[in-house]
């Protein structure tokens, strides 16, 4: 409580400015931070008119080549000589699906190399994976 200067005793209403202030740094907080927890490597897909989503479920594998053409599985960072025995072990069951995300700016050479080695390693079911159009 607080003393009211006018001499009509103390005051007894609660001050809110205090506590919209922190609720509004609070909301500045994760709405800088939000976004960044969608993805781990920042990848600018190339686009196409005719795209899926991809599927929800972590049973399946993202190799991923990002702008400097570091390649990593899920968010992990892999030489490409090392890429065949990495996803040898992470793929026992052959059915398993992988994913390749690469930048549009990455060589074409550099995609065709790892989707060669992940063919090497027995990935039998490759999906690649674009962005929609914009109109």
């Amino acid at each position: 409580m607080d003393f009211d200067p006018l001499g009509k005793g103390f005051i007894t209403q609660t001050n809110v400015t205090p506590i919209v202030d922190v609720m509004l740094v609070l909301l500045i907080i994760f709405m800088i931070t939000a976004p960044m927890l969608t993805q781990g490597i920042e990848v600018d897909l190339p686009q196409t008119t005719t795209v899926d989503a991809l599927p929800e479920d972590h049973d399946n594998l993202v190799v991923n080549i990002d702008r400097e053409s570091k390649i990593f599985i899920d968010e992990y960072e892999v030489q490409l000589e090392d890429l065949t025995g990495h996803l040898e072990r992470m793929i026992q069951d052959r059915d398993r699906l992988v994913y390749l995300r690469a930048d549009q700016v990455v060589p074409y050479g550099l995609v065709v190399r790892v989707m060669s080695r992940m063919k090497e390693a027995g990935v039998d079911r490759l999906g690649v994976v674009a962005e929609p159009e914009e109109d």
